[in-house]
């Protein structure tokens, strides 16, 4: 590392010595993190902890419950059944929430702030409310099926099926999806875009190779975010589904307040957990690239 002093000489300063002084000056920084740390220690860590100990204590010291989940072919129902559902609101989350972000990128500020106003509208109201909401929505005589009939698709059964929990279970999480794509298309230079188009290539195919790749981290963190809250995710699935169509969470109650198996509930919790770090790892390590995006400049040089 070479610094300039006050005579114009270069001075060397030992890289070594540069970076000790930075990690002396950012260690008070570091403090700012406590309050948060001991939040996530208390009421996260400390609980897991405590779930992992029942998974292999109760009834009796063993893995004898996560060998009994693992022949079980309810458990292993819902938990595909599970896995399935999310991937499923992911996509249709992912299919919705993209054009929907990019529209929200070309228009003008007074509409983007109406598209804004609309992707945060659900955070404003329950959640129960909403739920109930679908419900009502999804009834045999709702409006959903009302819809269906008048272009020749229904009526048909909605309320207590995968395909209603589907579809409320998605719109829950399309603010989710929403967010951090539009986040992430807000920091894409067009310019890149037009010096493709001016290279020759067509619309579609700049698109496809410029605008799509530097939108994907966005696509990624949103489609990570939705399918971690669809693999835990109770209410909706409890009120629009039905017991024949359970997921996870919904076992894991039955575990704990029917039939009081707190070793099974446990397992199925730890279980749950470490689906979705790996699911969270997997996404990071396709995310992660070696370089930042690169971006036009422009003047003289470029």
């Amino acid at each position: 590392m070479v610094s300039v002093g006050s005579t114009g000489t270069a001075a060397a300063v030992p890289a070594p010595a540069a970076a000790s002084r930075l990690r002396r000056a950012g260690r008070p920084l570091l403090l700012l993190a406590l309050p948060a740390v001991v939040v996530l220690g208390v009421f996260f860590v400390v609980p897991a902890l405590r779930l992992a100990w029942l998974s292999v204590s109760t009834p009796e010291l063993g893995v004898g419950n996560y060998t009994g989940l693992a022949t079980d072919g309810v458990v292993v129902t819902v938990v595909l059944r599970t896995l399935g559902m999310a991937a499923v609101v992911t996509v249709l989350c992912v299919l919705c929430a993209y054009p929907y972000a990019y529209l929200m990128t070309i228009v003008g500020p007074r509409w983007r702030a109406v598209l804004t106003a609309l992707v945060l509208l659900p955070f404003w109201t329950s959640l129960m409310a909403r739920t109930f909401a679908w419900v009502v929505l999804l009834q045999d005589t709702g409006v959903v099926n009302a819809l269906l009939g008048a272009v020749g698709l229904g009526p048909m059964r909605l309320l207590g099926t995968t395909a209603g929990v589907t579809v409320a279970m998605a719109q829950v999480m399309l603010p989710f999806m929403v967010l951090p794509v539009y986040s992430a298309m807000r920091g894409i230079d067009r310019r890149l875009v037009d010096a493709a188009m001016g290279l020759g290539a067509t619309p579609v195919v700049a698109f496809l190779r410029v605008y799509l790749p530097l939108s994907l981290r966005g696509v990624a963190a949103g489609a990570t975010l939705v399918m971690v809250l669809s693999l835990g995710f109770y209410v909706t699935p409890s009120l629009v589904g039905s017991p024949q169509q359970s997921m996870l969470a919904q076992l894991i109650s039955v575990q704990v307040n029917q039939l009081v198996d707190f070793g099974a509930a446990g397992a199925l919790a730890v279980t749950l957990l470490v689906v979705t770090l790996v699911l969270v790892a997997g996404v990071q390590r396709l995310t992660r690239t070696g370089g930042a995006p690169t971006t036009l400049v422009g003047g003289a040089g470029s």
